[in-house]
């Protein structure tokens, strides 16, 4: 046997029940707060200690103790404090009145309140972000505050185990680890990752790996569990609080705890079929099947190494008609080297910036994503004589490829009642400072009529943290449409509302994005530069997409561009 087995089989073993103790490594994870912010344990890594205590509204013992911990670690001291809520009696309405100014985490899957051993309301954990272990174990008072003041200061704790006590949070499912080693594979775990993780983790996705039988699921089972601790994986990243979405690729609650208890349970096979080896679903090149037109895009010789400038290609019409726009999508060529496509179409104009006047958007292209399907009833009109441009943004990996994407169009057969329009909101005056872990800033419009809204897209570079969109009504009312706590830029993903927002005319539409400019930020390429607007993915953008029709009118057509001017 391996020594690679060995530690599958460890790391697969039954997770003990005892308490996280003293002296004990604790895992990484991610959560929103009461507020929306997202917060991840191991970014703190450059803290002297963190402060982890669980939290109830309900508990009396809460409040003092919070009102000690807001001086947590002294002046100079550089302590994290962090309220784990782990109550599922609380939730963020219930939390928005509770008056501190510390981060109130929510932990509605109880996973990581499981995990601490955080079960009484006002006990905490002093963490050393040295080596993520547990420095003290107890409630708030003068031996928390002892410990507190040695790992500042990089001694030992000499009483690393503090009393105990605080009103006791319910834990319904630590009493059912029984029953978690009963979860089935087949009837449960399965079609969980069927239904939502296989589209990408197949033969030929662009999942690392494919779910094709239980060996690979347990296989593995650790990661798994990893990276829905952390919240990667799904990768869906807008905040459950604001809207619906017709395309979320989120789990439920319910559905994260089935599949963190089972792993925990060591991954059980149990008795039935596997219905990941049995699925022989055949998958199309084309999702919407073959188009009514195929454009190839002018293939491109990607270079091994080196920084490859944007390119523009740009083709005419081929079709030799007016033709309404249903649905397109975009089969990369090279999936390693292809970044990301944004299509747009309009007429060859010599007056015009770079001798394209550009009239509309057909959608793009970044990893993940679906055909694009407009909303039912909505078009967008490409002319005969049109011309279709590209913006084709390439990255290096190492081998040198040739790219030749296409891009798939599906017509209407009859003319739609409404034209789908796109507003961008940009602010290329964006300067963002050096050495910066949050940096916001925004741009804006008003809509001069009624509008209905279908789509959102939020878009930054590496240093990208956080988006949102929110509606300023006429009367002065506010509306988050869409709140991206986490952004990742690797899943540009464009939020598909699941109804159409109607907003009346004199409404504000606010993009805001946040920026960690920090080297706390994995991605960031330089902490010390102060960050300029710029096509590159070393610079910075500061772009919303929203994709819109009038609400009282047919087919016009309209491109409308702001720049935070």
């Amino acid at each position: 046997m391996t020594i690679r087995t060995l530690a599958w089989l460890a790391a697969l073993a039954p997770l003990s029940a005892a308490a996280l103790a003293p002296g004990d490594r604790v895992e990484n994870f991610s959560l929103l707060d009461h507020r929306g912010d997202a917060h991840e344990l191991y970014y703190f890594s450059d803290q002297d200690a963190v402060v982890i205590m669980a939290h109830s509204r309900r508990c009396d013992a809460v409040d003092p103790a919070v009102a000690q911990l807001s001086g947590a670690g002294g002046d100079g001291a550089a302590v994290t404090t962090l309220l784990l809520n782990s109550d599922l009696d609380d939730d963020r309405e219930a939390l928005a009145g509770s008056g501190t100014a510390l981060p109130i985490l929510l932990d509605d899957t109880q996973i990581i309140g499981e995990s601490l051993d955080l079960d009484r309301a006002g006990e905490a954990l002093i963490i050393d972000p040295d080596t993520w272990s547990v420095a003290y174990r107890g409630t708030i008072g003068e031996g928390f505050d002892a410990a507190l003041a040695a790992v500042v200061a990089g001694e030992p704790v000499a009483a690393p185990q503090g009393e105990s006590g605080g009103c006791a949070i319910a834990f319904p499912e630590r009493e059912r680890r029984d029953a978690h080693a009963a979860i089935s594979y087949s009837d449960t775990i399965a079609p969980i990752l069927a239904d939502n993780c296989v589209a990408c983790h197949r033969e030929g996705g662009i999942g690392p790996w494919a779910m094709t039988r239980y060996d690979m699921v347990r296989g593995f089972a650790p990661m798994i569990r990893e990276v829905l601790r952390t919240r990667r994986m799904p990768p869906w990243h807008a905040d459950p609080h604001y809207g619906e979405f017709r395309n979320d690729r989120s789990l439920t609650p319910d559905e994260k705890r089935t599949l963190v208890h089972w792993i925990e349970a060591g991954a059980p096979r149990g008795d039935g079929p596997d219905p990941l080896a049995a699925d022989d679903h055949q998958w199309p090149e084309w999702q919407l099947g073959e188009p009514d037109l195929i454009v190839d895009i002018p293939a491109f010789e990607v270079p091994a190494t080196g920084v490859v400038d944007y390119m523009y290609p740009r083709v005419e019409n081929p079709h030799g008609e007016d033709a309404w726009v249903r649905a397109v999508e975009i089969l990369p060529g090279s999936r390693q080297a292809l970044h990301h496509v944004i299509t747009t179409f309009g007429m060859r104009d010599p007056e015009a910036r770079y001798g394209f006047r550009e009239l509309g958007s057909l959608g793009g292209y970044v990893p993940g994503a679906d055909a694009d399907v407009f909303a039912e009833g909505t078009g967008v009109l490409l002319p005969a004589d049109g011309v279709i441009q590209f913006q084709m943004h390439y990255t290096t990996f190492g081998k040198a490829v040739v790219d030749a994407s296409r891009l798939g169009i599906y017509f209407h057969d009859d003319k739609p009642e409404h034209a789908l329009q796109t507003t961008v909101l940009m602010n290329p005056r964006i300067r963002i400072p050096a050495n910066t872990k949050a940096h916001s800033d925004s741009a804006e419009t008003v809509i001069e009529r009624d509008i209905l809204v279908y789509n959102l897209l939020p878009h930054a570079h590496y240093r990208g943290k956080a988006s949102e969109f929110t509606a300023v009504y006429p009367d002065g009312r506010e509306e988050v449409l869409l709140s991206v706590p986490d952004y990742d830029f690797n899943w540009q993903t464009t939020y598909e509302l699941a109804e159409p927002k109607f907003l009346p005319a004199g409404t504000r539409i606010v993009h805001t994005t946040t920026w960690d400019n920090s080297a706390q930020n994995p991605a960031n390429p330089d902490p010390n530069r102060e960050v300029p607007w710029g096509q590159q993915s070393w610079d910075e953008m500061l772009f919303g997409a929203i994709r819109w029709r009038y609400a009282d009118e047919g087919t016009e057509l309209a491109m409308q561009t702001t720049n935070g001017e």
